[in-house]
């Protein structure tokens, strides 16, 4: 298999990850939504987006969702990152919304930060990402500290998902971690990235 995009995306980073837990070997193919745009829509996702994951047998996937669905499918229920079903199923669902709602929240802040010439940037609209941002990280945060995993007794894609958050955050909207502090994720994070599987997806920064 061939994942597309880069690993500072936190949507390709988390499929990147999960590949690496689940064991199922790809080679990552590098291409920037900026960079690659054009070639991204002519030949991987319409819409330009990455992470995009081209299967064996050519066939394409994309929008990591719906990719990591495919990955839980290939592996079983047993060894599935999100639960098959019942309330576990909805736990982790849930926090990895939050999680990926936190991403496209600060992706929205640094784009109205860093694309708009600074005489249109629109401060408002940033803080109000902000603060967004700030609230998935604290409900994060108060499920990172009750104890070694977010949901149940092991690690799931609501703990990939959370850390790749909160990673990414800190490389592009770090005031918001220093406005509020997450040390119970922070350590998460910390933990995980200490495993081949994160280590492997570091962001290229």
């Amino acid at each position: 298999m061939h994942l597309i995009g880069r690993y500072i995306s936190p949507y390709v980073r988390r499929v990147g990850v999960s590949l690496n837990l689940l064991g199922l070997p790809y080679e990552l193919v590098v291409k920037s939504v900026v960079d690659d745009f054009d070639e991204l829509r002519a030949t991987a996702n319409p819409l330009g987006r990455v992470p995009v994951l081209v299967l064996d047998d050519g066939e394409q996937l994309v929008e990591s969702g719906a990719i990591l669905d495919h990955l839980d499918e290939l592996v079983g229920p047993e060894r599935a990152l999100i639960p098959a079903a019942g309330a576990p199923r909805r736990a982790v669902l849930q926090v990895t919304a939050l999680a990926t709602g936190a991403c496209d929240k600060a992706v929205s802040a640094y784009y109205e930060r860093t694309r708009r010439p600074p005489e249109f940037t629109y401060l408002p609209w940033v803080e109000r990402c902000r603060t967004q941002i700030t609230g998935a990280l604290r409900s994060l945060e108060q499920r990172a500290a009750r104890g070694d995993w977010l949901v149940g007794g092991g690690l799931t894609q609501a703990d990939v998902s959370a850390v790749v958050a909160h990673d990414f955050i800190a490389i592009v909207e770090p005031e918001v971690l220093t406005a509020s502090p997450c040390p119970a994720l922070a350590a998460l994070s910390a933990r995980l990235n200490g495993l081949e599987a994160f280590a492997r997806t570091a962001p290229d920064v």
